[in-house]
């Protein structure tokens, strides 16, 4: 009777481990190793704006491989993998879903672009993937809140509202919109319109180019007519350097400014440093030449060990910051990440990155709304 007890005492408690243990295993979510956490971004590493994607690339890996060489995260190493959407919607949408669902990736991070990542909010939303840091400020993206999707940089609102306050205040009320026809661009559009109309103005004159596109002939004689005094570009480097040569061409020489967006080293790099003297350029994250500031100094020494080089550029330290913010949060959900644990933990918190600080809540997602106004100096340089 005894031999008889102990027996099925042994096999109730067998069976409740057998429970434990496979509850244990279905409660990791995807993405969490016993060693490794891996995560997912898509970029353009290929096509006009590849370079945009590359630079990024480049700050995030310089980071991780700095993490992983310290010991990780809770023991655990961080992989990324990058995909290559040529700054298409369709391919970003189609890597989001091979991310999540072939890849089996944790979070996403670092997307880039207004349209692509508005559509592929469709599918990591519904996996109930986060995805942290997006190199976008469309309000589109921000209001209403997603659940599972967390900015990094300022808004374009944020960023053309300082451009527009700046322009005005030196006397510049004849100004005039060039923006790419799609998410990005639009949201630009308005961000300078609601700004203007605070003002009591409206823009002059406004013209348009496709995504992917250099067509910007149509944008200069509609824009020329207006006879601006400046010119608010959201725009990307290869098509804002046509449309500026053109403007010039046609005897048009207002203040050119434009967006975050743009890269300042590659617009440099397209122009040349005579042709881009003098254009404003707004920026949402800090000045990367400036290694006073701990984030700037940790980012220099990232680069250097990691890709060997010291050409530092502002994509590349938002990848940089974008990935340690990522980090900072998992190292706050502690050794058992889950990807709810990771959005209940960024909702609710406030992370100094090294003197870039950001911070968000349940009803704001937008981590920061830091706007710099910078102007290319004659060699090139950046000046703020």
């Amino acid at each position: 009777m005894l031999i008889h007890t102990l027996k099925s005492l042994i096999a109730t408690l067998s069976v409740g481990l057998m429970f434990t243990v496979a509850d244990s295993v279905q409660a990791a979510d995807p993405g969490i190793g016993e060693s490794t956490i891996t995560l997912g971004m898509s970029a353009p590493f290929s096509g006009p704006n590849g370079a945009y994607g590359k630079e990024m690339k480049e700050g995030a890996m310089a980071y991780f491989a700095q993490l992983n060489a310290a010991g990780g995260i809770h023991g655990r190493k961080v992989e990324l993998l990058a995909l290559d959407d040529g700054y298409e919607t369709d391919k970003t949408v189609a890597n989001t879903r091979k991310l999540i669902n072939e890849q089996k990736i944790f979070a996403l991070m670092a997307y880039y672009g207004s349209s692509p990542t508005t559509e592929a909010m469709k599918v990591f939303a519904e996996a109930r993937v986060p995805l942290i840091g997006t190199i976008s400020g469309a309000g589109s993206l921000r209001t209403p809140v997603n659940r599972y999707m967390f900015h990094l940089r300022a808004s374009y609102a944020d960023e053309t509202e300082a451009i527009v306050n700046h322009l005005v205040g030196l006397g510049i009320t004849q100004i005039a919109v060039f923006y790419q026809n799609d998410g990005f661009g639009k949201s630009g559009l308005d961000g300078v319109v609601a700004t203007l109309a605070r003002h009591k103005l409206k823009p002059v004159a406004v013209g348009s180019v496709e995504r992917n596109s250099l067509d910007v002939a149509a944008a200069v004689t509609q824009i020329a007519k207006g006879n601006p005094q400046a010119v608010i570009m959201a725009t990307l480097y290869k098509p804002t350097a046509e449309f500026i040569r053109q403007m010039r061409k046609a005897g048009q020489v207002p203040q050119f400014s434009t967006l975050s967006p743009i890269g300042a080293d590659l617009l440099v790099a397209e122009m040349g440093a005579k042709e881009a003297h003098g254009i404003g350029i707004s920026q949402v994250m800090p000045y990367p030449w400036n290694d006073t500031i701990p984030a700037v100094k940790e980012y220099h020494k990232a680069i250097q060990a990691h890709a060997k080089h010291g050409n530092y550029s502002y994509y590349g330290i938002e990848g940089f910051l974008n990935a340690k913010l990522v980090a900072d949060a998992l190292k706050k959900v502690g050794k058992d990440p889950t990807r709810e644990k990771l959005v209940s933990t960024l909702e609710n918190g406030t992370f100094d990155l090294g003197g870039y600080r950001v911070g968000y809540s349940p009803t704001s997602h937008n981590g920061s709304r830091f706007v710099d106004l910078t102007v290319l100096g004659r060699d090139g340089r950046v000046l703020r």
